[in-house]
């Protein structure tokens, strides 16, 4: 029974996530736009988010390195370590551990501040005015991550890029020319455009996520702590679920 009663919460929070996410185009998206909050939002969202992410990002290509030159140099074959980073970077990693860290940090205050506006009615209020919550609180926010995450990206990339670089120098002496020289040698298009397109499904879903979980946020203290925790959980798994249809569909198509 109680197997019977996890799938039924699945299947009937799957199509609440729906039902939500389709009033996100037929009503969010109609004009008048939310031009002012847009631009509040990508501002909180995407300028903020930046430092941690570009933190970790500096961290993860500078561990990647060091981590991967002691097989490289058993092997022969440490010239390769700018290559090999490089991919792993860009194609992989680097989308992912930003859409993570960004779900970390947004899809959770997302989650707790429309979670607090609902349990203490200011969403009715705003409804009661005749402002159209849907369209200044979720389609703002939805577009922000939407856009945001993929520039956080490009951002994170060129920092673990570095870090990789001082990676390298740490047991050899390689110029900054010549390492991305090596880097964007292997690279080609096909490296970088499926990379770039996934994270807008990343960005996405964490805003979509934050916000259906906001605004079904239980009464109560307790019910925005809910809210922020399982909107982290759930967008991180949508993440990871998103990027492996990605690369299905880039093996299909001949992209990888």
């Amino acid at each position: 029974m109680a197997l019977i009663e996890d799938i039924r919460d699945f299947l009937d929070e799957t199509g609440s996530i729906t039902k939500f996410t389709g009033n996100f185009f037929t009503n969010g998206l109609k004009p008048r736009f939310e031009v002012k909050e847009l631009l509040a939002q990508c501002y909180s969202i995407g300028y903020k988010s930046l430092p941690l992410i570009g933190l970790t990002n500096f961290i993860m290509g500078l561990v990647l390195t060091m981590q991967l030159r002691p097989s490289l140099l058993k092997y022969g074959v440490e010239s390769q370590l700018p290559v090999m980073v490089g991919i792993a970077i860009v194609r992989e990693i680097g989308p992912v551990i930003a859409a993570l860290i960004f779900a970390g940090k947004i899809a959770s205050s997302i989650g707790a501040e429309l979670g607090s506006m609902k349990v203490t009615e200011q969403i009715d209020a705003m409804e009661v005015s005749g402002t159209n919550p849907y369209k200044y609180l979720v389609a703002t926010r939805v577009l922000a991550t939407t856009l945001m995450l993929p520039i956080l990206t490009i951002l994170g990339d060129a920092i673990s890029l570095i870090g990789a670089y001082i990676g390298v120098n740490i047991n050899s002496v390689t110029s900054l020319n010549l390492f991305f020289a090596q880097v964007f040698q292997s690279l080609t298009f096909s490296d970088l455009l499926p990379a770039i397109i996934k994270t807008f499904f990343f960005g996405f879903a964490v805003g979509m996520v934050g916000c259906y979980k906001g605004f079904n946020s239980i009464k109560g203290t307790r019910g925005v702590g809910i809210s922020a925790n399982s909107a982290v959980v759930l967008s991180s798994v949508i993440i990871f679920f998103i990027d492996l249809l990605a690369v299905q569909f880039t093996n299909v198509f001949g992209l990888n």
